[in-house]
């Protein structure tokens, strides 16, 4: 076949809105589980590096959800990942971040990337002519290619009327009455689909309550992509033979699908197990993973895991690498304080206290400049951490440039309250799971 030869791959839609809070997972989630029910084959990818929606996400689609973003992955990396689903699905969906224009890159730089056309989500509960405006205005400012408009929150059959009234040559794709009940949140984000009683049945309420415009649906154009668009770039084995053990449960649940993979990649076996079930790290690890999650939830059951701790300090003794993110580090600590003041003891490896608050205390991009290149990842988190300790390096904030996350390292343990996004470097990431000379 001519390597220039242009393929129609499945419909890829952006969904997008004016700002957070419009309804956007909401919307995506209930999206892809009305398709899945329809027998469509649907994947969904996240814009930016959020590790909580996409777990709610992957509940709605049954197909882990990749985060798709170009500062994180870059251009050429995005394009084969959208090529691949688009080839083996009926459906895409990308869900934006933040506002459509919010962010550099921001979402309509993505859709505008790759051609995909954009889905605007208005919660039209406080409003219905405008509803207009708001359409015109995201389309326009851009420009992007606006495919339609989610309404959100519609209260009756009267007030969508007037909505589609006010929009003109814009269609109304779809429309979602105000849900009695609603995905629960926390102060990270959404509450993990295993925390939620009942949480297919809030999915398929949701699909339940969608009104699709189906005609409206099949004048959404097909991906486009060159074969040449999207070559297969080959994982270098540098993990070949290690065994990586990774904690995973409530407590370590922030996790990117990409993650795994990329360590599967480097030739990796992955071994999980969880310290909230007071389960001893397996003998056989070569190197220790503990991801981000809510270990403030649960630091009543961790401080009394006593086969977890004691198999935790046994494998620091041994000199073994572990790597310890954002809730891996709080788990780490001497002791944390939650928001009720209480102090609970944590495994010590590293000194210092965490604690808890109600003010955000860091988010955005960051990147680790290490002798491997940069990796690059996020940072979300409601903590401070007291160290005596000096930072063995500090990342580096996208934005700004300046000083970002703490890094501690004591011997062949690194920690940090940056998540690592493993695919941006795998150098650097197999790095961390391998002994270094100090």
């Amino acid at each position: 076949m001519n390597p220039s030869t242009s393929k129609s791959l499945a419909p890829v839609v952006m969904i997008s809105a004016i700002a957070s809070g419009q309804g956007k997972t909401t919307v995506t989630a209930a999206l892809a589980r009305y398709f899945t029910q329809q027998g469509k084959r649907v994947r969904v990818f996240k814009t930016g590096a959020d590790f909580i929606d996409p777990i709610m996400l992957q509940q709605a689609c049954g197909s882990p959800v990749f985060s798709l973003d170009l500062w994180l992955l870059g251009l050429p990396a995005c394009r084969a990942m959208l090529k691949q689903a688009a080839q083996e699905s009926d459906l895409v969906l990308i869900e934006g971040v933040m506002g459509l224009y919010d962010g550099t890159p921001s979402s309509a730089d993505l859709a505008n990337a790759f051609g995909v056309p954009v889905l605007a989500v208005i919660d039209a509960s406080s409003m219905a002519q405008t509803v207009g405006a708001v359409a015109l205005g995201l389309r326009d400012f851009g420009p992007v290619q606006l495919a339609g408009v989610v309404a959100n929150r519609i209260a009756s059959d009267g007030h969508l009327s007037m909505i589609e009234s006010a929009l003109c040559d814009i269609p109304v794709l779809a429309s979602l009455r105000r849900q009695e009940q609603a995905l629960p949140e926390r102060h990270l984000g959404l509450v993990l689909p295993d925390e939620v009683g009942g949480v297919d049945q809030i999915l398929n309420r949701m699909a339940d309550s969608l009104t699709v415009d189906m005609a409206a649906w099949q004048t959404i154009s097909r991906m486009q992509l060159l074969d040449e668009d999207a070559p297969v770039t080959d994982v270098p084995q540098l993990l070949a033979g290690k065994r990586i053990a990774i904690a995973r449960d409530a407590s370590f649940a922030f996790i990117y699908p990409a993650n795994l993979l990329a360590l599967e990649q480097m030739g990796a076996q992955l071994d999980y197990f969880s310290p909230l079930a007071d389960q001893a790290i397996p003998a056989n690890a070569d190197a220790l993973y503990l991801p981000g999650g809510y270990p403030e939830l649960h630091a009543a059951t961790l401080s009394q895991a006593h086969c977890w701790l004691s198999s935790l300090n046994a494998f620091q003794q041994a000199g073994k690498p572990i790597y310890a993110e954002c809730g891996g580090m709080i788990s780490l600590a001497e002791s944390l304080v939650d928001l009720d003041g209480r102090q609970w003891q944590m495994a010590g490896l590293i000194p210092g206290q965490i604690r808890m608050q109600k003010r955000l205390a860091a988010l955005g991009m960051q990147s680790w400049d290490t002798q491997h290149g940069e990796l690059r990842g996020h940072t979300f988190h409601y903590s401070t951490f007291d160290c005596p300790l000096s930072a063995s390096a500090h990342r580096i904030k996208q934005k700004t440039q300046e000083n970002g996350e703490a890094i501690y390292q004591i011997g062949q343990l690194q920690a940090t309250y940056f998540h690592a996004y493993f695919p941006s470097n795998y150098a650097a990431t197999a790095a961390l799971f391998s002994v270094v000379e100090i």
